[in-house]
């Protein structure tokens, strides 16, 4: 089975990045033809700064590496590396109605939280549609917010094989329910965007504990029973934890004898020990630059090999 997940080169990794995509993509790695790309392009529609999105690009290249993906069992790209999606998003711009795109959740989200409206912003999920069908992708995973975009996709998908034969295959989203959304400091969905969200790689113990203590939270106050539903501090937590650690975590939210400093504290000892291992790795990737870029050309050329076949066949369904 074919899956393709990918993210911008926007920013530092979060924590909704790890449990929302990164982690379950690690995983569908063991058992399934994975795809992962930096969506360069994608991050255009925010990205002011040429020589920024370089440097973040190789950063989340170094992240992704760090984090858990093995090239020798996917293909990881530059997005910008595999020009052809770029000539299949005009392509599929014929086959995609206005107001499919106006419905776009995303966008309005976007647009209403002062993200500034663009023609790029606005057609991302054609660029999107794109990437997935250039690859005959079957499977996508995505966080709720963006099923929509994977909807779209089969949509133009479907209106193209209409005119021209079954040439797309018609690729379904994978949601993990559990972790589809994850909660930011002030509860919304964790987002670079909305300045809500806890990096991964920390420079330190102490910082991350000062970005822990920005986590909002009720007023109860010490001694009194604490309630863990919709508590932001334990959504974030037990992403972290087994069923019975979420047990015991409930049952010290229940006695009234610790408060929400002990839990934001507590927090951060989690984030801590679960990135140990993978800031050791980050460490040496970004000490051997040159071994990351070989990697990724690597897997530019495996997917450009796939990409270049199916634009023949698309060039000549539509007489180019």
């Amino acid at each position: 089975m074919r899956v393709l997940t990918g993210i911008q080169a926007s920013g530092k990794l979060h924590i909704g990045n790890y449990f929302g995509a990164m982690k379950p993509m690690i995983e569908l790695q063991e058992k399934e033809e994975l795809f992962t790309f930096i969506a360069n392009y994608h991050s255009l529609t925010t990205s002011k700064d040429a020589k920024l999105l370089k440097q973040l690009t190789m950063e989340a290249a170094i992240d992704y590496l760090s984090l858990g993906i093995d090239p020798n069992k996917t293909a990881f790209w530059v997005q910008s590396d595999v020009k052809e999606v770029l000539e299949l998003y005009w392509i599929l711009s014929k086959f995609t109605p206005m107001g499919l795109l106006e419905r776009g959740h995303s966008y309005k989200d976007k647009v209403a939280k002062g993200i500034p409206a663009n023609h790029a912003l606005f057609s991302y999920p054609v660029l999107m549609a794109s990437d997935i069908l250039i690859l005959d992708t079957q499977k996508v995973p995505v966080g709720k917010d963006q099923i929509q975009h994977v909807e779209m996709t089969r949509d133009i998908a479907t209106k193209f094989n209409n005119e021209y034969g079954e040439i797309f295959t018609l690729p379904q989203h994978v949601v993990n329910d559990e972790v589809a959304t994850i909660s930011g400091l002030d509860g919304a969905k964790m987002s670079k965007s909305y300045d809500n969200a806890i990096d991964i790689f920390m420079e330190s113990e102490k910082k991350l504990q000062k970005r822990c203590n920005k986590i909002i939270s009720s007023s109860t106050p010490l001694g009194e029973s604490l309630e863990h539903k919709d508590c932001n501090i334990y959504n974030i937590a037990s992403l972290f934890l087994d069923d019975n650690e979420k047990i015991a975590l409930q049952t010290r939210y229940k006695s009234g004898e610790e408060g929400y400093g002990h839990f934001k504290k507590y927090l951060k000892e989690l984030i801590w020990e679960e990135f140990a291992q993978a800031r050791e790795k980050r460490e040496y990737y970004l000490s051997n630059p040159d071994i990351v870029q070989d990697i990724l050309n690597d897997g530019a050329k495996k997917v450009q090999k796939i990409a270049s076949a199916k634009m023949e066949i698309l060039r000549d369904a539509v007489g180019l």
